[in-house]
């Protein structure tokens, strides 16, 4: 079973406002985006487990045309907190790259 950064062409994520993240996955032709846009490691109840939101939460919206998936899902804190670690999100995609698809 290939890992997400072997099945997609680029993965990032940033800001959606001050309290949501967005990840884009973009793959590299629509014979990978067909095969893994629906994989389990990607639905909802997945990805709130691997970044500890509620499932109910996190929202996917599939572009086929672009061949992209775009995630959103809240932050643990508000972007600018005292305790916020990554300002502008863009290394949440991190945890993506290594999850079987």
């Amino acid at each position: 079973m290939p890992k997400l950064s072997e099945a997609c062409r680029h993965v990032r994520s940033k800001n959606a406002g001050p309290f949501w993240i967005t990840v884009d996955i973009s793959f590299g032709d629509k014979a990978s985006y067909d095969r893994y846009v629906d994989s389990e490691a990607l639905q909802a109840q997945s990805i709130a487990a691997l970044y500890g939101v509620d499932p109910l939460l996190v929202k996917r919206f599939p572009v086929a045309d672009l061949l992209v998936l775009k995630i959103s899902y809240p932050r643990q804190r508000p972007q600018g907190g005292a305790e916020e670690r990554d300002m502008h999100g863009g290394q949440q995609y991190v945890r993506l790259l290594d999850v079987d698809v």
